[in-house]
């Protein structure tokens, strides 16, 4: 029986994300940035320790399009760690990672163009790939975030409106997908791993829509349930999900190595071990090595029925406390008040209470307004966003036919919402 080809499979570093952190004076770096790089750090011992034969990267190293030096040079040497051990590493771009048009060199290009060994930047022009592992070679088909301002630069695609675009760009990708698994039939003997970075429908998607760059591409599942791939390795959706559950080839999203945002709180986090043997792919999901991804924390508490809801506050962060959840963590606190409680709410003692927490991101208030005196006597639950506006039109002494035309204008829009 052939020996599987063991494979490690991760996307979406981002490195540059610095939300929430400070300056780490012992290397100069925001705290938050040390994070994702010492995640990465872990995942790359990981690899050497368990000797995989094959490092896949599915795109998005960084936050923005232009990193500055010090995060390619952190990103770049430790990359290049996997490299040193005799382990290739397949990288393709992510729409993070490509410049605004086609003729600038994506962020991951300086490993093609130093030609270091061991590791592989491909692209839409690179085609189906062979790669040689100790245990035997894998073909690669690689299907990047496309160069939408190219595609965009064709004749079929200038007139084209953003619904007609996106089923352009759809089109464009499930063709050279399909064209690259024509080729990959033809070798049955050898695995075939497609690996993409973009939207595939039915996905679950997470919070890398608040740190999208340019238009998002989908590409139907159907396309990618092919029995051509041995395995579907893609980046792109930050959170980890099989879209082709129980059966083969396995569709994986391996999600992002470290949390962005409370909309990750609940999310795990880290990298995809594979097992991969022509017609056969198994995997295991690891979401740490030496330590988990930063934690995210919210500590909600309704107030309104406290008589001291400042002390009815700290107790309840002090429960949290008790459990070592908020040590390290990065914690917001959301607060249901009545109007009269607010003066009782000090910050200052919120923040000293969670004084072990990594960093606190935010104490939000949410009041119960019942009436507000500028606006008259108004009970907001009830009251329509109509009522409302025209009693803000009258604080303001708006002249009667504007405040009749504009509310008119209002109605009309939000018919249309």
């Amino acid at each position: 029986m052939t020996e599987p080809i063991r494979i490690l499979h991760f996307a979406d570093v981002h490195i540059g994300m610095e939300r929430f952190g400070r300056v780490d004076p012992s290397t100069g770096l925001n705290s938050r940035v040390k994070d994702y790089l010492d995640r990465l750090w872990d995942l790359i011992e990981f690899a050497i320790e368990q000797q995989v034969d094959l490092v896949i990267f599915a795109g998005d190293a960084y936050k923005t399009r232009n990193p500055n030096s010090t995060y390619r040079r952190e990103f770049s040497w430790r990359i290049k760690t996997l490299a040193d051990h005799g382990i290739p590493v397949v990288m393709v771009p992510g729409n993070h990672d490509l410049p605004p048009v086609s003729s600038r060199a994506s962020t991951i290009e300086i490993f093609d163009t130093l030609a270091v060994p061991n590791i592989y930047v491909l692209d839409m022009d690179s085609g189906v790939t062979l790669i040689e592992t100790r245990h035997g070679p894998v073909l690669i088909a690689p299907a990047p975030y496309p160069y939408t301002s190219e595609l965009v630069s064709r004749e079929a695609y200038r007139a084209a409106s953003l619904e007609v675009l996106d089923r352009l760009y759809t089109e464009f990708m499930s063709d050279i997908i399909r064209a690259m698994a024509d080729q990959v039939r033809a070798r049955p003997d050898i695995p075939a791993v497609l690996v993409g970075h973009f939207s595939v429908d039915g996905a679950m998607f997470g919070s890398e829509r608040s740190v999208m760059v340019g238009r998002d591409i989908r590409v139907p599942r159907a396309v990618l349930v092919d029995e051509a791939w041995d395995y579907v390795a893609l980046g792109h959706i930050h959170k980890h999900q099989d879209l082709n559950p129980g059966a083969q080839p396995p569709v994986v999203y391996s999600g992002s190595i470290e949390r962005i945002d409370f909309g990750e709180e609940k999310e795990p986090k880290g990298w995809v071990l594979v097992e991969v043997t022509p017609g056969h792919a198994s995997y295991e999901f690891v979401p740490y090595h030496r330590r988990e991804a930063r934690r995210f924390l919210t500590i909600s508490y309704d107030c309104r029925r406290e008589k001291d809801p400042m002390a009815a506050v700290l107790h309840h962060i002090a429960r949290y406390r008790d459990d070592g959840l908020v040590k390290d963590a990065i914690v917001r606190v959301r607060l249901k008040l009545r109007e009269e409680q607010d003066r009782f709410i000090h910050d200052r003692q919120i923040r000293a209470a969670l004084s072990d927490a990594f960093a606190v991101a935010g104490i939000l208030r949410e009041i119960d307004w019942r009436v507000r005196s500028r606006l008259g006597a108004v009970d907001f639950e009830k009251a329509t966003p109509l009522e409302l506006l025209e009693r803000y039109f009258d604080n303001l002494q708006t002249p009667e036919e504007e405040k009749k035309a504009l509310l008119q204008d209002a109605a009309r829009i939000i018919e249309e919402v």
